[in-house]
């Protein structure tokens, strides 16, 4: 049999998990529907989930579909949970994009169609709630075109919209001139002849589908049923099935962690190629480790087996280490991020006293389960603090820590995340017979291009010094660049080492080893900070923060009064167009502002205006620029920092 690895991807709300549901009864995998209302559904198996009707954690779950198997991953639609999807689009063959008839293009499925486009992932699209009053399915291609640059093809018409008794009617209309577009020999076969055979269009279809040249577009009800059978047929005939050798060397990634019931790591892992066995050693993160048991799923279960081929989806016990992201076995290409970083941090406070330590470990916990939820620990304030999208993330973070690790907890009112950038060139150095550490170390800070990263280069011959000590130099520099004279992260620049020196082992007459005279690896990381915060001062660093492109869609005749509303929440108009009585407004906005901006909208455009956002890039902050609190010992007060790290020493 094929596998076909597939999501299904929507704006929360559209009817996503209801589709799954309904798939899986279709499928014959369960005999009776969930309802996302009651709390019943298959992969929605939180208690949050249930309690308050989204998704909020990635789910998979396994059906046929004649000859073949499809593993269906049900992500969130919430934007806070960007990041469950953002690590399942890396593992998918196909999707199913689910549009609300009723609501239409919403910002959330904007974004999603652009991840999906930019990594080539053939999609379907089914328009669903067409029993709905207000459904518009007909009007939706146009929208799906214009708004989300994709190029539909409807594959049959809806009667009745917007009643109970609406039925979806199969019919391919207009399809040999679309594809006759991509395509000679469709072309070719249409002058020649004035017809195609159906055979040939429907190969042809298939074809540019899994090209992501043409889209496929569905209309049905997930609640009623109607359009399913339509839509199950489209995902077998048109979607590529999942490739890759089962006789090359395993590779696989894993796009999900969870905790078995003893508290074990259990890793989701998509093969790619080889074959994964029980008592298998993988290599993972430079390390081996020994696989005790997979899980295949098949027939809506997880099921026990000896060994997961190329192209499926499979629990893997036994790696104890494993982390989202990595890889087992061979290393791929790994996938790029292609959602925003999270905008937004608050501090964690336990709400019972002495137990800082125990909430920092179970945090951790949840970091490993979704690697941008970043922590920052201040051990001076013996304080917390974790990385967010949104405010709805407070709530899962909270009902988790409650439900899992009985630890009660409140949050901090949430701030921007910012970033530094290095505004020209700064160099400095110490030297070992004047530094207080046995090392000589000199650095040279420059701007780099922007997402470049930072990069370390030597400016010294690599045989100078022990590797060691190189190391522990860049090391250092990544480490203490995390924190920049006005404590954001610093990105985006070029660190060269300018100077070198150390002094050889060297011990007392008939003595051992005397590290008091001789140079260690601790002496260049406790050197470094003081170094490279001298060269960054005397480069200068300015403070960047988040901002948001954004669209919005209001009524013509309240443009004016919107205007000067955008202006004061510091949004800076860059396209204005009227098509009507409807006005769009695009350009840039700071992301503190977005939700305020969002507050305000009901009531300036009686309730019509539409506004989606997404992350696009850092920009210059207002003065006075916003400082951070300091979580480390502050190379930038030497005095201060030279007590607490020659006293640990």
């Amino acid at each position: 049999m094929r596998t076909l690895n597939l999501g299904i991807l929507a704006h929360v709300d559209a009817g996503k998990t209801s589709l799954t549901e309904r798939l899986l009864h279709a499928a014959g995998v369960i005999d009776e529907l969930g309802s996302v209302d009651d709390g019943s559904t298959r992969t929605d198996t939180l208690a949050l989930e249930r309690q308050r009707g989204i998704t909020i954690k990635s789910a998979v779950v396994s059906f046929p579909i004649d000859d073949v198997t499809v593993n269906l991953i049900d992500t969130p639609g919430h934007p806070d949970f960007i990041a469950e999807v953002e690590r399942v689009l890396a593992v998918l063959d196909g999707a199913v994009l689910v549009v609300s008839a009723v609501e239409g293009v919403q910002p959330q499925t904007r974004v999603l169609t652009r991840a999906l486009r930019r990594l080539g992932i053939p999609l379907l699209v089914f328009l669903n709630k067409v029993d709905r009053g207000g459904a518009r399915p007909a009007a939706l291609l146009a929208d799906l075109e214009r708004r989300l640059d994709l190029r539909p093809q409807p594959m049959g018409s809806v009667r009745d919209a917007g009643t109970r008794t609406a039925s979806f009617a199969p019919g391919e209309p207009g399809l040999a001139d679309l594809l006759a577009v991509r395509s000679d020999a469709v072309l070719a076969a249409f002058v020649e002849d004035g017809v195609v055979a159906a055979a040939r269009l429907r190969a042809e279809l298939a074809a540019q589908t899994a090209r992501s040249w043409v889209h496929p577009v569905y209309a049905g009800s997930a609640i009623t049923g109607t359009g399913v059978p339509e839509l199950m047929t489209g995902i077998r005939d048109l979607l590529p099935a999942a490739g890759g050798d089962p006789e090359a060397p395993p590779s696989g990634t894993v796009f999900k962690v969870e905790r078995g019931p003893a508290g074990e790591r259990l890793a989701y892992v998509r093969m790619f190629d080889g074959t994964l066995a029980v008592r298998d050693r993988v290599s993972l993160r430079d390390a081996d480790a020994k696989i005790t048991g997979i899980g295949v799923f098949a027939d809506g279960a997880l099921t026990s087996r000896a060994a997961v081929p190329a192209g499926r989806i499979a629990v893997v016990r036994g790696l104890s280490e494993v982390r989202i992201g990595d890889t087992v076995g061979r290393a791929r290409p790994g996938a790029r991020r292609h959602f925003a970083p999270p905008s937004l941090e608050t501090v964690v406070v336990p709400d019972r006293p002495g137990q800082a330590g125990a909430l920092h470990a179970a945090l951790t916990e949840l970091a490993e389960q979704d690697p941008l939820i970043n922590l920052r620990r201040d051990d001076v304030r013996d304080e917390t603090s974790v990385s967010l999208y949104g405010e709805v993330q407070k709530e899962v973070i909270q009902a988790t820590l409650a439900d899992e690790y009985d630890l009660a907890v409140t949050f901090r009112e949430s701030t921007t995340i910012c970033v530094e950038r290095v505004v020209g060139s700064g160099e400095a150095h110490e030297l070992k017979h004047e530094a207080p550490f046995l090392a000589t170390v000199g650095l040279r800070v420059e701007p780099g291009s922007v997402d470049s990263g930072v990069v370390f280069r030597l400016g010294v011959e690599l045989g100078s010094m022990p590797p060691a000590f190189f190391a522990a130099v860049e090391e250092t520099v990544h480490e203490v660049l995390g924190a920049g004279p006005h404590g954001w992260r610093v990105v985006d620049c070029v660190v060269t080492m300018t100077h070198s020196g150390y002094y050889a082992r060297q011990s007392h007459a008939h003595g051992t080893f005397d590290k008091s005279m001789s140079s260690t690896a601790g002496d260049f990381r406790n050197l470094t900070p003081l170094v490279l915060m001298a060269a960054l001062r005397q480069a200068r660093t300015a403070v960047h923060e988040p901002v948001h492109h954004f669209r919005l869609e209001l009524p013509a005749d309240l443009l004016g009064a919107v205007l000067p509303v955008l202006a004061k929440h510091r949004a800076l108009p860059t396209d204005t167009a009227t098509a009507g009585a409807v006005a769009i407004v695009e350009g840039d906005i700071p992301a503190a502002r977005v939700h305020a901006l969002e507050t305000r909208l009901p009531s300036l455009t009686r309730g019509e205006g539409v506004l989606e956002s997404a992350f696009d890039h850092y920009g210059a902050a207002p003065c006075p620029w916003p400082e951070r609190p300091r979580t480390d010992h502050n190379p930038l007060d030497r005095r201060e920092y030279l007590l607490h790290v020659q006293r640990r020493v």
